[in-house]
């Protein structure tokens, strides 16, 4: 009897060692789905090439983990659920999808420019809220700058959209894509705009 109960605490440490090893790890991303029949080889001859710099993300969310909200100050790292990339890139990613649907334009970024128009746009979110069942919300500054062309023009806004999400993870990410895609379709108003030569304003929500 004494041997056994020595041997205990090595099995069942043995044992959660291996129920930790076995447990799932679930990945996620931001990046929409290809729209179908979507050409991106051959960006239109009328679309706006744009320059997205990499996105700047709240600290307590950069993390390889899902952070969620529970309550009203507490918030969980879920280990189990994870971004398939660093969430700066995941964003960036998503935003310049986004952006090169809704111009529609090219995003040239790290590509030699040879002194072309384009619009170079910087998003930096001062939040990435995320609350399971509840909402999916992002706010944050943005600029875009019209370069190369005769009515160089800038524009600074800050943004804030939520969107209601229901219950599950995959819903979770599922509303910060929709709010994504909104606010890209904020910004390529602005950009269209400034790229016509005329005066660009802020969205008003």
């Amino acid at each position: 009897m004494i041997r056994i109960a020595t041997l205990l605490p090595g099995a069942c440490a043995a044992l959660l060692l291996a129920a930790c090893a076995s447990a799932p790890l679930h990945y996620y991303t931001l990046v929409p789905p290809a729209a179908e029949g979507a050409d991106s080889a051959t960006p239109a001859p009328d679309s706006l090439r744009f320059e997205l710099l990499p996105v700047g993300v709240p600290a307590q969310v950069d993390q390889p983990q899902l952070v969620v909200r529970e309550g009203s100050q507490g918030v969980a790292l879920l280990d189990g659920e994870r971004w398939i990339a660093p969430l700066g890139d995941e964003v960036r990613s998503a935003l310049s999808a986004d952006l090169a649907r809704e111009l529609p334009g090219q995003d040239v970024s790290g590509l030699p420019g040879g002194g072309k128009p384009l619009v170079r746009i910087k998003l930096d979110l001062r939040r990435f809220d995320s609350q399971l069942g509840g909402y999916a919300l992002i706010e944050g500054g943005w600029s875009a700058r019209m370069l190369n062309t005769a009515h160089d023009g800038v524009l600074a806004c800050t943004s804030r959209v939520s969107e209601s999400v229901g219950p599950g993870y995959d819903a979770l990410v599922q509303g910060h894509q929709r709010a994504i895609a909104r606010l890209a379709a904020q910004i390529a108003v602005a950009v269209r705009s400034l790229a016509g030569g005329q005066a660009a304003r802020c969205p008003s929500g």
